[in-house]
């Protein structure tokens, strides 16, 4: 059913129906999300010494170490490059509603709350994710 105030994700953004700038898909946004944490995994494992199959007592912090890198990766991409390296793969970019630069806290609230999960799942009309209602971006297609 069409709602008359809001046919498509992101009309009420100004935003167009398909295309360049307009918002990306759940599959798209899904697949970039596992690229990203699939190279802070592989990051992680070189470098950090992250161990995927240590026994949890045995693996200290550094079971954290894949999250830790995936969200230094979120931070530093979509603050100099405007995705991360999944996003720019799949033909994405996060950008601030209405003009300028994203800066340096959007991306760092918005990867806190991705990191929790739960805002990433709960979308609007316009799917954009509580993560980036709070932060005042939105994913689009490049």
């Amino acid at each position: 059913m069409t709602d008359a105030v809001n046919s498509y994700p992101g009309e009420r953004l100004g935003l167009p129906e398909s295309g360049p700038r307009s918002i990306a898909r759940p599959g798209r946004r899904i697949a970039g999300l596992l690229i990203d944490y699939a190279l802070a995994t592989i990051i992680a494992t070189g470098f950090l010494g992250f161990d995927q199959f240590a026994h949890p007592t045995e693996a200290g912090l550094t079971q954290f170490a894949p999250m830790l890198v995936f969200a230094v990766l979120q931070v530093l991409f979509i603050s100099t490059l405007s995705g991360s390296p999944g996003h720019l793969i799949l033909g994405m970019r996060v950008v601030r509603l209405g003009t300028g630069w994203v800066g340096v806290w959007r991306p760092l609230v918005r990867t806190l709350l991705l990191i929790v999960v739960i805002p990433a799942v709960i979308w609007d009309a316009d799917q954009r994710g509580l993560h980036d209602k709070a932060a005042g971006t939105v994913l689009i297609r490049a």
